[in-house]
């Protein structure tokens, strides 16, 4: 069964996914380099050359995929210097980039499940408990949430911002009126 949808989203027909944040954030991430770039980013790459040599990929991808994802805040450049040689710049996660890891971890436990045959290479554990660690649907209150009980409505204030951004472009962009 799918997710349960509010008010005027049940009718499907009726509506499009204006400003999708799935469609946003894979604007971001959503190429193979952007992903495996973060992945060598939590095992703790963060220069250049070990990205493309980690990753596989030629030199302008592996520049590209930074600098999308340093120009969208999920990494910043950290300068370094070696002894004798010029300034250069590392790359480190960010909050953003951070914020990111449930997803991640999210599509390597998928991978784990399915396309491993039974036996995935590596295993996420706590470091402290040494327990498995996975990403889990929960509501706020920590109660385990399946797909056919989530429910997926208009957020009010979204439509309120909307509105508020039609209006000022109506009145010319000029937001001192």
């Amino acid at each position: 069964m799918p997710a349960k949808l509010e008010g005027p989203l049940r009718d499907l027909g009726s509506w499009k996914p204006e400003g999708c944040s799935i469609t946003r954030a894979l604007d971001v991430v959503g190429t193979r380099s952007a992903m495996l770039v973060l992945r060598e980013s939590i095992y703790g790459t963060t220069r250049f050359d070990g990205f493309a040599a980690r990753v596989g990929v030629t030199d302008a991808a592996a520049a590209a995929a930074l600098r999308k994802l340093t120009e969208a805040g999920l990494l910043r450049k950290q300068p370094y210097r070696e002894a004798g040689k010029r300034t250069r710049d590392e790359y480190v996660l960010t909050e953003m980039g951070r914020d990111l890891l449930p997803v991640i971890f999210a599509l390597w436990q998928w991978g784990d499940k399915y396309l491993q045959d039974g036996v995935p290479p590596m295993q996420r554990v706590c470091e402290t408990t040494g327990e498995p660690v996975r990403v889990e649907l929960r509501s706020a209150d920590g109660t385990q949430v399946e797909l056919e009980d989530i429910q997926i409505r208009v957020n009010p204030d979204w439509r309120r911002a909307r509105r508020a951004r039609a209006d000022n472009a109506g009145r010319g962009g000029n937001s001192q009126r």
